[in-house]
């Protein structure tokens, strides 16, 4: 069902992103306890603010109510992704390039299902990705389709 919640809001969503010059960077429709949220995460360049999110929460909830692709309660939130927003698509490992990334993989590759370093590239469906490994660092290829889950990292020097 959540894939089909988030679908449906994605398609209701897109026009009203659109007019606002807003992004959608995720949707996600999970429990949590007994409760059911349905969350979009909106971006634009220079980050998105309170009245934004609100515009796009008031268009997709009345959107939302016409259309009712949601059988159950469920409390709806529109946010900014924050700092650690997770990387879905291919456009937004060529726009993280250069930063600190993390990545979780559906099977091990080196004996390592996660990952955390520097996105050096990504050509071709391979991301590289610089690690260290105690002091040394070591450039590591990974296939975008062995990725599970990635989100951008934060890290404090």
């Amino acid at each position: 069902m959540s894939n089909k919640v988030a679908e449906k809001t994605e398609e209701l969503v897109q026009p009203i992103l659109k007019e606002l010059n807003l992004n959608l960077v995720d949707i996600e429709f999970e429990k949590e306890g007994k409760n059911w949220f349905l969350r979009v995460f909106v971006d634009k360049d220079g980050g998105v603010d309170i009245e934004e999110c609100g515009q796009v929460s008031e268009k997709l909830s009345e959107k939302l109510d016409n259309e009712d692709p949601v059988t159950i309660p469920y409390f709806l939130e529109v946010s900014s992704p924050g700092a650690e927003r997770p990387l879905k698509r291919r456009e937004d490992f060529h726009k993280n390039i250069e930063n600190t990334i993390y990545i979780k993989l559906y099977e091990p590759l080196d004996d390592e299902k996660e990952y955390e370093g520097i996105l050096k590239s990504f050509e071709e469906d391979i991301v590289t990705l610089e690690v260290k490994v105690k002091t040394r660092k070591k450039e590591i290829e990974i296939p975008f389709e062995k990725i599970a889950k990635a989100r951008l990292a934060v890290t404090f020097n």
